[in-house]
């Protein structure tokens, strides 16, 4: 059955790297994911995708190169892909948890 609506309840979630996890749903060329970051998560490498987010609980700090900012519970975030704003996050606090959409 077609629907538009995203059911993250039955969704599992599965775990992406120490600290972090995700849900996600595929349809039409983009991905929606609920993203979770734990203050035990460690991003070793650059991201260079680009993502759309709207936070949701707790505290995210993003770093790009030479400068990072924060984003908070209401915070929406849009960030180019291609390498241009080439980032890592980091929870501040126990539990960030966000959604992004992004291109498949």
């Amino acid at each position: 059955m077609d629907t538009s609506r995203v059911d993250f309840e039955s969704a599992e979630w599965r775990v992406t790297a120490p600290g972090a996890r995700h849900k996600f749903v595929e349809r039409g060329g983009k991905r929606i994911r609920l993203v979770e970051f734990t203050d035990t998560f460690v991003e070793h490498d650059w991201c260079p995708r680009g993502h759309v987010g709207y936070m949701l609980h707790g505290e995210l700090e993003i770093a790009f190169e030479g400068r990072a900012e924060r984003f908070r519970p209401g915070d929406g975030l849009i960030i180019r892909s291609g390498g241009a704003e080439k980032h890592k996050a980091r929870s501040i606090g126990p539990v960030a948890r966000l959604i992004l959409v992004e291109d498949v």
